[in-house]
């Protein structure tokens, strides 16, 4: 009985976190298209990963990864390495789909949401 109450307190919490992840995308979402960004992609899964958002000003595409914590400096840890290279190739497979491919103006961002709804963008996080 005490095994069961665990794996739904693991169930609740898991998709308490999944709640709360979709809300600061959303949070960040609108923080773009305040900016003049378009959401061009939410969520858009390809073979090598996730992209939680695409946002589009122009011709630029801006290749989003939101993390979400109790402060913005534990957000801010809560990205690995690992996770860059699979947001790096996910963006290469979203790209092959565009009208110019590799050649499209893009950037990486990382958006750190607080537990407070306070966010911060780090632009260019990772260097094509």
């Amino acid at each position: 009985m005490a095994e069961a109450k665990t794996r739904s307190a693991r169930r609740m919490r898991g998709r308490t976190a999944y709640e709360a992840g979709l809300a600061a995308e959303d949070q960040v979402s609108a923080h773009y298209r305040r900016s003049g960004h378009e959401l061009a992609a939410s969520r858009w899964r390809g073979r090598g990963g996730e992209i939680d958002l695409v946002m589009r000003r122009g011709d630029e595409l801006v290749f989003v990864e939101v993390k979400k914590a109790g402060s913005l400096h534990d957000a801010a840890f809560r990205l690995t390495a690992r996770q860059l290279r699979r947001l790096y190739d996910a963006a290469s497979e979203f790209l092959s789909g565009q009208p110019l491919g590799l050649l499209t103006p893009l950037r990486f961002d990382l958006a750190l949401v607080g537990g407070a709804g306070e966010i911060e963008i780090v632009e260019n996080v990772m260097l094509t």
